[in-house]
């Protein structure tokens, strides 16, 4: 019996019964992020979720990846027709900072 993880919504992957891209897991698992440790930056996540999302990805990696290419152009190009308030860039980067060493 096969359980479906993935689904195409918005011209994008999203996990099934979530509002997370799938882009969001593989980037995370492309870093060499544990699914255990996947699943702790997505608690409305079940393991089971992020292994079967990894295991989408690695079935079918070409039309992921070209997902994920097309998801960084639209938000670069968000991001530079919108760029941040310096001192809310500042901010970002503070607590991006806070996080990342939390996690090591």
């Amino acid at each position: 019996m096969s359980k479906e993880f993935v689904e195409r919504r918005d011209d994008s992957f999203y996990l099934i019964g979530s509002r997370v891209p799938l882009a969001h897991i593989v980037r995370e698992f492309q870093r060499g992020e544990s699914a255990e440790a996947i699943r702790s930056h997505y608690p409305a996540l079940s393991l089971e979720q992020v292994y079967g999302a990894i295991t989408f990805y690695l079935g079918s990696k070409e039309d992921v990846e070209r997902d994920i290419a097309e998801r960084e152009r639209e938000e670069d190009a968000f991001t530079s027709a919108n760029p941040a308030h310096p001192e809310v860039k500042m901010k970002f980067e503070r607590m991006r900072q806070r996080t990342v060493s939390r996690r090591s």
